[in-house]
């Protein structure tokens, strides 16, 4: 009886450790945008949700300051913003503020009101995105809902299309 319970405890063990976990990610499991607070650049102004979700689709971008693929898809962002007018744009990184700074200055941000820059050094949002590469971009419709994610660098038209069929 002894050896009996003992080979249907390995058991039970040996098939807990198979079961998978659940790598779904929280966007594609609640449709709504999670609550955040960031500092925004130049101001160190706080910005959250409710500013972000105004009867507007959100499109958020993670990005690094100092990366290529981000400075690329930023050019081709500001160049084609007309595309995303009706769009609130929120560029998110975790690097200090002067760093953050100078790319707000470098491609000069503050001509175009419907982007936003902004610090999260927590990481708490990446971490909810799960962000593995840069640039990410998450979008939003003006409901709060999530639409679509594009990894790496991506046309603006494709962004549009998504928000504009």
């Amino acid at each position: 009886m002894k050896n009996a319970f003992c080979l249907l405890l390995c058991i039970c063990l040996f098939k807990t450790s198979l079961a998978q976990t659940d790598s779904t990610v929280l966007y594609y499991s609640f449709s709504s945008m999670p609550a955040f607070t960031i500092t925004t650049i130049p101001d160190s102004a706080k910005f959250t949700k409710v500013d972000l979700i105004k009867k507007n689709p959100a499109i958020i971008i993670f990005f690094s300051p100092d990366c290529e693929h981000c400075q690329k898809e930023t050019e081709k962002l500001t160049a084609n913003i007309d595309l995303l007018k009706k769009s609130k744009i929120l560029m998110i990184s975790a690097m200090e503020y002067n760093f953050n700074k100078k790319f707000y200055d470098d491609y000069k941000i503050g001509d175009y009101p419907n982007i936003i820059i902004g610090r999260e050094p927590t990481l708490l949002l990446g971490a909810y995105f799960k962000v593995h590469s840069l640039p990410g971009t998450y979008v939003y419709d003006k409901k709060g809902n999530f639409v679509k994610v594009f990894k790496g660098n991506i046309p603006v038209e494709e962004i549009a299309l998504v928000l504009n069929p």
